[in-house]
């Protein structure tokens, strides 16, 4: 770790970034840049819970002919993981490589194209690698829900990956796919029917079935920690915090943007829905990737175009209230209990510990469906869906991941021609949604009626 996590957080200014100083525009990849790479994927972390979901995924599934390699801080552990893995895996090479040694982070991603990370929180051993990846000219993909990161990320990396053609994308689990490609597909099929610009467009976790990570409280944990920093504090709070170029972050008055916390009426979503909708409490991060699509899209879903995350708690209109509120509480609570040294040691005996994770049994039982309404300029209403099998935090958000690396290792002619500190809809939208097709996920798009 560099010790930069606190840095992540300062604004240079207090406008709005305008159009001209977002980096909207394509940038041609350099001459230099040279994918004749000894790899085409290593996933780093592979030791840990999620990173060793993914490698397996990888194993199953990876087309035949893919060069992957395993990465982590000790070879006797990655021995032992890989033993564990598909008989595919089990001549897979190993690196060894640490967070805290920049070396060994240059060495690693001086040999692969695609460089592919679950080694969290971000915030505290995350900095180093994106930043020698930028610098390499690797692509880069990980599971972070850290805003404060990604915001560290774009200052610190963007400009680096958009002269060496490095494309680093963030986010690419469940934090933040399903937000950030339901939106997109919204945008893509009101576009194909001519009907307008979105305007307000609220996503809807409909169902949720399994757990939250280890490594999601412990990137809890980091960002309530981080945020008794007064400048954090502003940029947790920033709904466009994301949205700016390097060293530009805009400074919209909260109120631009809906809470994140807000209970929403679940008829002003859409007009088929009762009831009242609860606060997710992955939006404080998926909100903000969703916001960066759009402005590295130079604002294409809408100069009206307002995002908001929510989850669905049944359609009883009284009962609903009642338990939405309960977890807006709940949320509000839970949060404050991570940011207080007390309160948080008591809930560390109680939650996962990074690692940690369900049976194969629980994760198969998983699943999630996730809906993003919006009506257009024109009056007319959408509606974009995803859905999957798999525990969304675990089995599925390694399909996520693991497809997020293939897509950037193995379909680079399909890709748009982009680089810089990207997000999973901007960097990879129509090839990342077939792959996930094809690997059994349903997504797509309809005009409701």
């Amino acid at each position: 770790m560099n010790g930069e996590a606190g840095s992540s957080a300062t604004d240079s200014t207090d406008q709005v970034a305008s159009s001209a100083d977002r980096d909207t525009t394509p940038d041609p990849q350099p001459t230099t840049r040279s994918d004749a790479r000894e790899f085409d994927v290593v996933v780093f972390g592979v030791t840990g819970f999620v990173g060793e979901l993914t490698a397996k995924y990888l194993a199953e599934h990876a087309p035949r002919g893919t060069k992957v390699a395993l990465a982590g801080r000790s070879e006797t552990k990655l021995a032992a993981t890989r033993k564990r893995l598909p008989a595919r895996a089990h001549d897979w090479p190993l690196i060894v490589a640490d967070s805290s040694s920049p070396a060994s982070l240059d060495a690693m991603v001086a040999r692969t194209r695609v460089v592919c990370t679950t080694v969290g929180p971000y915030l505290r051993y995350g900095e180093a690698l994106v930043v020698a990846a930028a610098s390499a000219g690797t692509d880069y993909v990980d599971l972070t829900g850290e805003a404060p990161f990604i915001h560290f990320s774009i200052n610190k990396a963007h400009e680096t990956a958009v002269a060496t053609g490095a494309r680093i994308v963030h986010a690419c689990g469940f934090d933040s796919v399903p937000s950030d490609l339901g939106a997109y597909l919204l945008w893509k099929k009101i576009s194909d029917d001519d009907a307008g610009e979105l305007t307000d467009t609220t996503f809807v976790v409909k169902s949720f079935k399994g757990g939250i990570s280890g490594g999601t409280i412990d990137s809890m944990r980091v960002i309530a920690e981080e945020s008794r920093d007064a400048q954090t504090r502003r940029l947790l709070l920033n709904p466009h915090s994301l949205s700016g170029a390097p060293g530009n972050t805009p400074r919209p008055s909260i109120s631009s943007e809906p809470s994140d916390m807000s209970m929403i009426s679940a008829r002003k979503v859409d007009p088929s829905m009762r009831g009242t909708l609860a606060p997710f409490f992955m939006a404080a991060s998926n909100t903000r990737v969703v916001r960066r699509t759009d402005a590295l899209l130079d604002g294409a879903y809408g100069k009206d175009f307002h995002y908001a995350e929510t989850m669905s708690v049944g359609q009883i209109p009284g009962v609903t209230t009642v338990v939405a509120g309960a977890v807006a509480v709940g949320t509000g609570a839970f949060l404050g209990a991570m940011s207080f040294g007390p309160t948080r040691k008591l809930l560390d005996r109680v939650l996962p510990k990074p690692g940690e994770g369900p049976s194969e049994k629980t994760r198969e039982k998983g699943s999630f469906v996730t809906e993003t309404y919006t009506t257009t300029t024109t009056g007319r209403r959408y509606r974009s869906q995803m859905r999957m099998k798999g525990d969304p935090g675990y089995k599925a958000t390694a399909v996520m991941l693991g497809e997020s690396a293939l897509s950037l290792a193995l379909e680079r002619d399909r890709l748009p021609n982009r680089s810089g500190v990207l997000t999973p809809a901007y960097a990879m939208g129509d090839v990342l949604t077939d792959r996930l097709r094809a690997a059994g996920a349903t997504l797509d798009a309809v005009e409701l009626t």
